[in-house]
């Protein structure tokens, strides 16, 4: 089990790697045309690929901790910190997002007209496609690893495609004498990155909160009560990542059971569940008699 994890978390930081290159590619690309022409919406977008690579970085220390080892202060594992860092990619968002909406807003005072060229269309085109293939590359990997971290980056990206979008659309607005169109969907690019940062948040909360694990509850006491000696089955909780899920539950036998055979009966309900569901980690079960 623990081999199997450092090697997904190798895996994991592999493509974190990938994706930090490729992103800070596009992003410096799109900052120093949009600099070059003036363009506020394709240098905001610019800096949102930026924000794509800091993200990687966030994950690649998230992983490095998320790997260690289970020790006596962290008995249930650092499988969190996976999820926790997680957070810091929607932090980065809700930071870009302030910081291009304020820079909006200081063109609409003052503006500039951006000097559209044949270039900067091939620029957004070229890095639009790099950013698809990024963004299923990455959510693919995240859901085939299990990772937090590389579906919360997928998603990044993914408000990154809509963004360039947009802003090719203003680049045509501005081309067809419409320059005021370039601040406004600046702003309108900076809700797409708010939001963005929101549903990371929003998945991330449920973890830490310890909300109910996405798992089937009566799956699971169908299989307890496959178990030789088990009368009912209730009070079953979960929690935990959907890579790492804890369950705990109630399990009544006959009363006049030998603790001997009750522990047994444990056990196997324990090892039944594990070999059915591989994404539990732990299982709890509290025996009680059955008058």
């Amino acid at each position: 089990m623990l081999a199997n994890n450092l090697k997904n978390y190798h895996n994991i930081r592999l493509v974190l790697i990938l994706t930090l290159a490729l992103n800070w590619l596009v992003g410096i690309a799109k900052i120093i045309c949009g600099l070059g022409i003036r363009s506020s919406s394709m240098t905001a977008d610019g800096f949102h690929s930026l924000s794509d690579g800091a993200s990687n970085i966030i994950g690649l220390i998230g992983i490095h901790f998320a790997s260690q080892p289970k020790d006596k202060d962290h008995p249930y594992g650092h499988r969190k910190y996976e999820t926790f860092f997680a957070l810091g990619i929607a932090f980065s968002l809700f930071l870009v997002a302030i910081g291009i909406v304020r820079e909006s807003i200081g063109r609409f005072a003052n503006p500039i007209a951006p000097q559209i060229n044949t270039i900067s269309f091939i620029i957004m085109i070229l890095t639009t496609a790099v950013n698809f293939i990024v963004m299923r590359y990455e959510n693919k990997k995240g859901k085939e690893l299990k990772s937090d971290i590389l579906v919360s980056d997928a998603l990044h990206t993914h408000a990154d495609i809509f963004t360039s979008l947009s802003v090719m659309f203003a680049l045509f607005a501005i081309k067809l004498g419409y320059p005021i169109l370039d601040p406004i969907i600046s702003i309108m690019i900076a809700i797409f990155i708010a939001y963005a940062g929101y549903g990371i948040m929003r998945e991330c909360s449920v973890i830490l909160c310890d909300t109910a694990a996405i798992l089937d509850v009566k799956r699971i006491v169908d299989i307890v009560l496959r178990v030789n000696g088990v009368k009912t089955c209730h009070q079953v909780r979960t929690r935990g990542r959907p890579d790492d899920i804890y369950v705990d539950l109630h399990v009544q036998v006959a009363s006049d059971m030998h603790i001997d055979a009750a522990h047994k009966i444990s056990c196997a309900i324990e090892n039944a569940i594990k070999k059915s569901i591989p994404e539990v980690a732990d299982v709890v079960v509290h025996m009680e008699p059955k008058e």
